[in-house]
């Protein structure tokens, strides 16, 4: 078995590869964790697998779309991941849309399978999903739980058996790795479409990043690509990543000193919460290494302050969720660009024409 370090130094890996290299080095490091508990590279892998396998049973096609509209949980995590080990598209739906829209999502995507946590299943209740719902919450089964949905079953009823194995799966760069939706400028959600070879550059370009060793705090939702280019690179290079379900600033400060959190991924607005709240100097974030942000304006007093009063390094990432050319700035490096979005990362360039076509 080619090691991660192995598969890492080459110029191209996949993620379900590599969160299998990394069960059989470091099983018992805490992979995923939620408010409820974590699960570690080894019990991960194998959930991975069960998801897979239960895919190809119910006869989901490599490159075919898997919905899923919950809070992250380390199911969900599972869910997605495996669904990515079978060469399947994940593909996570805001569940803050509206029932409508989700349910057009849905259809949009082509997916035979949708995952539900409890809230969204009820929220949807009503809805004519084109997809069969699979229902995460520990409700499913229970004496207490009343399907809203025709064939529908609780996540742990679906999954394959214990120790089941998927039929491996050939994954080249160009396919397909998951969809986000996202309303862009025209207000009707498009689906945007990467590809294993832009999350492979995402893990790939963070050699020095300390992901290997990280503890990252997941404060944002899954289906947002400002959160995938921190939780996929953690995974990747084999840290710990801590999933909180709905942010709030308080919580958050708790749980990074609870678990010492290393590296976090936050948009403006929230560093603004958390940076407003009186007793911030209190928490021990002294573990911190890595604070990143992206999605939003992010004022230059705001950055100061974080720079000032929160250990480790602040680099702001300015792109598309689309692709295509980002920037990227070291707060703490550069105090007087605070203004600024920073430079072209390696590999990027961005040119700027007006409306005559002059540079």
């Amino acid at each position: 078995m080619t090691t991660a370090a192995d598969m890492l130094a080459t110029g191209f890996a996949t993620l379900p590869d590599l969160i299998r290299a990394h069960a059989l080095e470091r099983g018992d490091r805490t992979a995923v964790a939620d408010s409820k508990g974590g699960v570690g590279y080894r019990t991960l892998d194998a959930m991975m697998d069960r998801v897979a396998a239960a895919l190809q049973r119910d006869g989901v096609e490599p490159g075919t779309a898997v919905a899923i509209v919950a809070a992250p949980t380390t199911d969900y995590a599972g869910a997605f991941l495996g669904t990515v080990r079978a060469g399947c598209v994940a593909t996570p739906i805001a569940p803050s849309a509206t029932p409508a829209a989700i349910t057009a999502m849905i259809a949009d995507s082509g997916a035979p399978i949708v995952f539900l946590d409890a809230e969204n299943a009820r929220a949807l209740e009503g809805q004519h999903l084109t997809a069969r719902v699979v229902l995460f919450s520990r409700e499913g089964g229970s004496p207490n739980w009343t399907p809203a949905f025709a064939g529908e079953q609780s996540f742990d009823s679906w999954l394959a058996p214990d120790g089941a194995k998927p039929i491996p799966v050939a994954i080249t760069p160009d396919d397909a790795f998951n969809i986000i939706y996202s309303s862009g400028t025209t207000g009707t959600p498009k689906g945007i479409v990467q590809s294993h070879a832009m999350r492979w550059a995402h893990i790939a370009r963070n050699t020095a990043a300390g992901f290997d060793t990280a503890v990252t705090m997941i404060a944002t939702p899954l289906y947002s690509n400002t959160t995938l280019v921190s939780f996929l690179p953690t995974l990747g290079w084999g840290g710990t990543v801590v999933l909180m379900g709905k942010f709030d600033a308080r919580a958050y400060l708790e749980l990074a000193q609870r678990y010492r959190a290393t590296h976090t991924m936050l948009v403006p607005v929230q560093y603004q919460r958390i940076m407003a709240l009186p007793d911030f100097d209190d928490f021990d974030l002294s573990a911190f290494r890595f604070k990143t942000s992206t999605s939003a304006p992010f004022s230059a007093a705001l950055k100061a302050d974080v720079v000032a009063r929160w250990p480790g390094v602040l680099v702001e990432f300015y792109g598309m969720t689309e692709g295509g050319a980002s920037c990227a700035l070291n707060a703490t490096a550069n105090p007087t660009k605070l203004h600024t979005v920073g430079l072209p990362m390696p590999g990027h360039e961005i040119r700027l024409i007006d409306d005559d076509g002059v540079e």
